[in-house]
């Protein structure tokens, strides 16, 4: 977490020279997070390098949802040769770290979250690429790419595309309206803001967004891959959405099948950060990823899917398996 050496020339640049420099973060992708320190003031420096990363969208989305009226950072200065990105600081208080030392209040707070979501799909998609057929194949195909070489398994992948191509139409011809899907929605990317707007929640990582069906970020939310969402807690927030946002009648058909879809995605996504990318840590979320894929194909409408993974993937190596290729 050393600051890139173009940042000191780049704050200069922005009316911040004499602010210090202090690691905040990092994540999944190649960006890293610093915040800037000048008195009273704060930011947050975004390092996007190129080419592995391209700040462009996370900057045209913020500025989206800006003028339809949530919190995304204000833009403060922007150097896209150098992938350098001054934005606004929401300060530390997350979702994830607030509910882990106040339980009591996770209903509220989920209900904050739904609400705002609610409000994102009363209004017409974002100007973005659509999620459509082709996006969300290549997306569970990184479940057969990277987990199943890396326990060693070999599996009908034609048959895999089949399955997905049976329940995938349950989504593409919904009723419901297409939406802006921010893609990351869920506890360590929503802040804990002191503003009355956007129900004083303010959002990250929304680069990836895309045009799509409005069950997914719920799943998003309510099947986080970092934090565990109680049932009970899932099933009263998704109840809560149909009261506040009255979706059609196959919008649970959807919301199972997009769960699938993305629990497949980032068993396949995390097994790659940790066998390329060498972070280990993602292997520790792997079982809460199963459990959940589990709870999604148990739903009639993933038969198809459901019959492969029992043909392909049995249950000794979904859980079991974990283990033995974490320790290797």
């Amino acid at each position: 977490m050393i600051p890139p050496a173009a940042a000191p020339a780049f704050l200069a640049r922005a009316g911040w020279g004499d602010a210090a420099i202090v690691p905040l973060a990092g994540d999944a992708s190649f960006r890293r997070y610093f915040r800037v320190i000048d008195d009273s003031r704060r930011a947050v420096l975004m390092d996007a390098p190129p080419p592995h990363e391209d700040p462009r969208p996370f900057i045209a989305i913020a500025e989206h949802l800006l003028t339809d009226g949530f919190a995304a950072p204000r833009i403060l200065a922007r150097d896209l040769d150098d992938g350098l990105v001054l934005i606004e600081d929401f300060g530390d208080l997350r979702v994830k770290e607030h509910l882990d030392a106040r339980p009591d209040e996770e209903m509220a707070v989920y209900a904050r979250a739904i609400d705002l979501l609610a409000d994102l799909h009363r209004l017409p998609a974002a100007p973005v690429p659509a999620y459509d057929r082709a996006v969300y194949q290549r997306e569970v195909g990184l479940l057969t790419e990277w987990y199943c070489p890396a326990i060693g398994l070999a599996v009908d992948q034609d048959a895999y595309v089949a399955a997905w191509d049976a329940v995938l139409p349950l989504v593409e011809q919904s009723a419901s309206p297409i939406v802006t899907v921010l893609r990351d929605y869920h506890a360590e990317n929503i802040m804990l803001i002191d503003r009355a707007t956007s129900h004083g929640l303010g959002l990250l990582d929304f680069q990836d967004a895309l045009a799509g069906h409005p069950a997914y970020d719920l799943v998003s939310l309510l099947q986080d891959a970092r934090r565990d969402v109680p049932p009970a807690v899932e099933a009263a927030m998704l109840a809560h959405y149909k009261a506040v946002a009255t979706p059609p009648a196959d919008f649970d058909a959807a919301y199972a099948v997009l769960g699938a879809q993305r629990n497949a995605k980032i068993i396949g996504i995390f097994t790659r950060l940790w066998q390329r990318d060498g972070k280990p840590r993602y292997l520790s979320y792997l079982p809460r990823m199963w459990g959940l894929l589990e709870r999604d194909l148990a739903h009639p409408a993933l038969a198809p899917v459901a019959d492969w993974f029992a043909a392909n993937i049995p249950a000794d190596k979904r859980h079991e398996a974990l283990t033995e290729f974490a320790a290797a």
